[in-house]
């Protein structure tokens, strides 16, 4: 069965049934998390040889998208266990690898930090020698799924290299991770993401992912072009979910007196159509990403930069069309229009956040380097 009929029943028996719960709660899905696993889709792009579905980020860019539909909560703890996946697949780690092919293993990435911001390859958190042993020491500022994920992929400042970062595979039950405080946001209220503070977390050498100061690379490489496509997909289904919505609605609520609907108001028609365009513009960039990624274009970095920053700020413009046009109607929490619009306002502040995107995209098409 194609994994993405097979993501279709998981959205329609246990996404969309808990999205309200999810965010009325703060709650992490743990059951939909769960179904996905078992459906195989955690492990999307994990090699058949270690009995994954052997996919790539087209088919990962369209569980996201669906997924934020109906819940961007879920669908931002896939985003980030799908760009874990992509740094472990190329680790020699066959048991975790193969735990994560099965759905038995959530990762996610730990790289803002509280000192560096939305700067999130310039780590502060250090690494540091103990006999055969690593000890982490940082302050993570945001992790999505903290404490819920099995593992992180985790950065700090090199051990002994010259380099900006090195990264490191790190069990999500080890000795000196805390918690500093609970996550009670304004939107993704279930995807628990919230500050990790590590005093001396003991590790092995050999849970390093890559060379020693080389983490940068990989999370140019490898990372941002996952994350930047995922959250631009987030972005996209989430659109779909409040247009999808508003045009029901709209289409639904009718003037008796006039004998007409909503849809019937020109002006109405209009706030649609313009956020109906402004969706199908971000769908053929991400479109246009994937095949530059695909083909290894000239115009690759140019693209993964866009892609972000413009499916962020143009969620906001149309989950702010759709409350517009469906009125008091779009307050009421079962409508799940106003949560959309609340879940569409993290993606613009998200490392990297469409401002430093933008200095990044004018850097790139004036001719100077990003760095």
């Amino acid at each position: 069965m194609n994994p993405l009929d097979t993501l279709a029943r998981i959205v329609t028996d246990t996404v969309e049934p808990l999205a309200l719960r999810t965010d009325r709660e703060g709650r992490f899905p743990r059951e939909t998390i769960t179904a996905l696993g078992e459906a195989g889709l955690l492990g999307l792009m994990s090699a058949p040889a270690v009995g994954g579905l052997g996919l790539g980020l087209k088919e990962a860019s369209q569980v996201v998208s669906r997924l934020a539909q109906a819940c961007p909560s879920t669908a931002m703890i896939v985003c980030m266990h799908y760009c874990a996946v992509a740094v472990i697949e190329s680790a020699d780690k066959p048991a975790i690898r193969e735990a994560i092919a099965r759905g038995r293993h959530l990762s996610t990435l730990a790289f803002s930090e509280a000192d560096s911001r939305s700067h999130f390859w310039a780590p502060t958190g250090t690494a540091r020698a103990d006999g055969s042993a690593v000890l982490l020491d940082a302050r993570k500022s945001w992790v999505t799924s903290a404490f819920e994920a099995d593992s992180y992929v985790w950065s700090s400042k090199p051990l002994a290299a010259d380099g900006a970062s090195t990264l490191w595979f790190v069990d999500a039950r080890s000795d000196g991770l805390s918690q500093p405080g609970a996550f009670d946001g304004l939107g993704l209220r279930g995807n628990a993401s919230t500050p990790i503070t590590a005093r001396g977390v003991r590790i092995a050498a050999a849970d390093r992912l890559g060379e020693d100061g080389k983490g940068f690379d990989t999370m140019m490489g490898v990372v941002l072009p996952w994350f930047s496509v995922l959250s631009a997909s987030c972005s996209a289904g989430l659109m779909e979910g409040a247009l999808s919505r508003a045009i029901g609605h709209v289409g639904q609520t009718r003037h008796l007196h006039l004998d007409s609907s909503l849809a019937d108001l020109p002006t109405i028609r209009a706030y649609l159509a313009r956020a109906r365009i402004k969706a199908d513009m971000v769908q053929a960039l991400i479109d246009d990403t994937l095949a530059a990624i695909g083909s290894g274009r000239a115009d690759t970095m140019l693209r993964v930069l866009e892609v972000k920053a413009a499916a962020a700020e143009a969620a906001l413009e149309v989950t702010d069309t759709a409350m517009r046009v469906c009125g008091g109607a779009a307050f009421r929490k079962e409508a799940g229009i106003e949560r959309l619009f609340r879940d569409a306002r993290a993606s613009s502040v998200m490392a990297p956040t469409s401002d430093v995107l933008y200095d990044f995209i004018g850097k790139a098409i004036t001719g100077l380097p990003l760095f």
